[in-house]
């Protein structure tokens, strides 16, 4: 399971299962001469090779994790696979290349600049002159207008999951020629390259009725190196076939079938010869891995295990053992004999098998990269403690993100690097570490912000009615466990109630302050202080002030207040491929247990964890992920803004789904969005981040791991990274030519523990 949404530019920046702090901003690294964006951590893994290596014809059998309900990127039910036909179908005006920036597709873009910005801006797009749909219409301004009528929000008949850009647009015009297209804004617009990718035929966005239904299980007309042969739910696939009327360079495969596996069954199929490319878990990486070992030549088992160590005996026992094993099926006691040799014919049996299966995986190799998508833990500060600034930020203080990022990239020889933006990864022109806002790891600065909170360590807890148990968990009466499962099946359990007294805490903290001059000035005026917590997310002493007692006791005494302990509910999904995740969760457990903070975990179905818990705020702490883009100011605006009351008097919280947002921040985008200076807008992007950290309402902990499994013999396919494939390039390689694969590090290797999971 992803937990991750369907990519940068798809219907809109999506967390499926894909906060403007009031403190002043230090000063950026992006304002020194040192560039801050840095490089990718990790470079694609996709066998490169030149096209002229690669044999015309074949099938690509591709494992995707749904067959789309909708073809249509534009509405709210496209998903990741939405976005791969997308990219394989249509035009793109602009693609991602490998640091995660926008470039220029030159197959339908001979140019695009901006030539006026008064009075209005206006953008000319120069197409290329080849450029035709497969019903054979040259590609123009007919196809832009209707595209930006359908999504401009005007028109209500049009069930648009987003109108971003196109709102903007005052009107589309012919330009010089039939050739050119004339796009004049309203208002500036920093992120037009966002816009006309993917590029649908007027067919499509002509009217309500094509918008909304036409292009669902089909389309049509299409223009890119494939065209959609069919979407069959039966067989659960999609399958694109080459369109003979692209003028690129022709696609090398003949044919593409994208075919919904779930995640848990995806190495059978590999085993069974159903599948040449797949997303993988760690555990089916080790397999694979391990498949294509040296093996000794007389027993036929491998010479070295995952990770370089020693591979298990024939048939996965010692030498001692199928000694012992030999000298019982040969002994004088028949009855153990007769059972010892049965037993034997039984792992036979078991170990032909398991060649059988090994020599099916020898043909696969692990490619492995980033994902261009970020793991952070969600705070929701709608209500409950973490309603309250400083309890949000003594829980990010008592994070320790190198260690988490640590647990889930390092086994699998990956870059360990915590994320240090909430807008952009590294490599990326807007990224530069912004959590210096928020301070860094110190459990006992946590532990003041805490008790100024007025939550005391080891303070009396009311006992709770049996109708006041949570989610029915059992809690242990006596408070003498830090763990305890519940006996029902919904996998709640509690961490860090234990209710003891320990002995004296920690002292005042002498170096809040400094964090506070970090920290800066509030939205509204107010100085840091150390008054009463008085509105929510803009509380005074949101660092506890110089002399504020530390909690009393050890350092893993529970916290109370009123009587209430703290303790926050953790929401999990339960899933198969979510094994990083609730790793990474038991780690956040035991770090915020040193604090005092205990934790209410339960584990959901993976189809209720986003839509029931995540979006619906039922939860005080989640993990999911959340895909980069190439155009922060448009595409993570509705991710922080700050939630306004809608008219039936619901809170209106767009993708805001940890509630936690500020006027200031809604100003730093909306600025970003509309300058056309690209330093000043990646400056102002930065604050932004920088006041998203401070407010600790998303706590960013590491770039997703990206693994995927595909056959030895297919070229440029893999683990892409930040770049867009290019599809027409994928294929195989003819006989006796090699691919080229970037080196790994020296002692990587692509094997896991158990707990850690590619879909984190």
């Amino acid at each position: 399971m992803s937990h991750v949404g369907v990519g940068p530019r798809a219907v809109m920046r999506s967390a499926a299962f894909l906060t403007a702090g009031v403190l002043a901003v230090p000063a950026l690294a992006g304002c020194t001469s040192e560039d801050p964006a840095g490089k990718p951590l990790a470079e694609q893994d996709v066998a490169a090779a030149d096209r002229a290596r690669i044999a015309d014809g074949g099938t690509l059998r591709w494992a995707v994790d749904s067959v789309p309900d909708t073809l249509n990127a534009f509405q709210s039910d496209a998903d990741a696979t939405t976005t791969r036909v997308a990219q394989a179908v249509l035009p793109s005006m602009y693609r991602m290349d490998e640091t995660g920036s926008p470039v220029r597709n030159p197959d339908y873009l001979e140019s695009a600049e901006v030539v006026d910005t008064e009075p209005k801006q206006v953008v000319v797009y120069k197409l290329n002159q080849q450029a035709v749909w497969s019903d054979g219409r040259e590609i123009g301004a007919a196809d832009f207008a209707a595209q930006w009528r359908a999504l401009s929000g005007k028109d209500s008949a049009y069930w648009t999951a987003r109108n971003a850009g196109y709102d903007r647009i005052q009107k589309i015009e012919r330009g010089a020629n039939d050739l050119e297209v004339k796009v004049t804004f309203s208002r500036p617009y920093a992120d037009w390259k966002a816009l006309f990718s993917p590029l649908y035929p007027k067919d499509v966005m002509g009217t309500p009725d094509a918008f909304n239904d036409g292009a669902r299980r089909s389309l049509e007309v299409t223009a890119g190196p494939f065209a959609v042969k069919k979407v069959d739910t039966k067989s659960d696939q999609v399958v694109l076939t080459g369109n003979p009327r692209w003028w690129g360079e022709p696609a090398k495969l003949d044919k593409i079938v994208l075919r919904a596996v779930p995640r848990d069954e995806r190495v059978s199929e590999l085993v069974a010869g159903e599948l040449d490319l797949a997303e993988i878990d760690p555990e089916t990486a080790d397999e694979v891995t391990l498949a294509g070992a040296p093996r000794d030549p007389a027993t036929g088992t491998p010479l070295m295990g995952p990770e370089g160590s020693p591979a298990p005996g024939p048939q996965g026992r010692s030498a001692a053992e199928a000694l012992r094993s030999w000298a019982v099926a040969n002994g004088s006691d028949e009855d153990a004999a007769e059972e010892e040799i049965l037993a034997r014919e039984e792992r036979r049996e078991a170990a032909a098998k398991e060649r059988r299966r090994q020599k099916a995986l020898s043909g696969f190799e692990v490619r492995k990269s980033l994902e261009a998508a970020y793991t952070q833990l969600a705070l929701n500060g709608s209500d409950g403690p973490l309603a309250d600034e400083r309890v949000r930020r003594a829980v990010a203080r008592a994070l320790d993100r190198e260690k988490l990022a640590e647990a889930v990239l390092k086994p699998l020889g990956l870059p360990a690097e915590p994320v240090g933006s909430h807008l952009a990864l590294s490599g990326q022109p807007a990224y530069a570490d912004g959590s210096g806002a928020l301070g860094q790891q110190n459990a006992k600065e946590a532990r003041a912000l805490l008790a100024d909170a007025g939550w005391e360590s080891g303070g009396p807890v009311k006992k709770a009615d049996e109708g006041e148990k949570a989610a029915g968990a059992e809690k242990d009466e006596k408070g003498d466990k830090d763990e305890k499962k519940s006996d029902g099946d919904d996998g709640t359990y509690i961490v860090g109630e234990d209710n003891k007294n320990g002995g004296s805490g920690d002292g005042g903290n002498d170096d809040a302050k400094d964090d506070a001059k970090d920290g800066a000035d509030r939205e509204s005026g107010e100085k840091l202080s150390s008054g009463k917590n008085t509105a929510q997310g803009g509380a005074p002493g949101a660092y506890a002030p110089k002399g504020t007692a530390a909690p009393a006791g050890s350092v893993t005494a529970p916290l109370a207040k009123d009587g209430k302990a703290l303790t926050l509910r953790f929401v999990l999904p339960s899933g198969p491929g979510s094994e990083a995740l609730r790793t990474v969760a038991d780690r956040i457990t035991d770090m915020l247990k040193e604090i005092g903070i205990g934790t209410e975990i339960t584990k959901v179905p993976d189809e209720s964890y986003f839509k029931d818990h995540i979006a619906a705020g039922e939860y005080d702490l989640a993990l999911y992920s959340w895909p980069a883009s190439a155009f922060p100011a448009t595409d993570a605006r509705p991710i922080y803004a700050k939630p306004v009351p809608a008219a039936d008097g619901s809170l209106n919280v767009a993708q805001n789904y940890t509630r936690v947002g500020t006027d200031q921040v809604d100003q730093l985008f909306d600025r970003a969005m509309t300058t056309l200076d690209q330093k000043e807008a990646r400056d102002l992007l930065r604050k932004a981040d920088s006041r998203i950290w401070a407010a600790a309402g998303s706590i960013p902990l590491y770039q997703r791991p990206q693994l995927t499994v595909a056959r030895e013999n297919l070229a440029n396919a893999g683990a892409f990274g930040f770049e867009t494939p290019v599809y027409e390039d994928m294929g195989y390689l003819k006989k006796g030519a090699q691919g080229s694969r970037p080196s790994a590090p020296a002692g990587t290797s692509a094997s896991s523990s158990p707990s850690s999971s590619s879909g984190s």
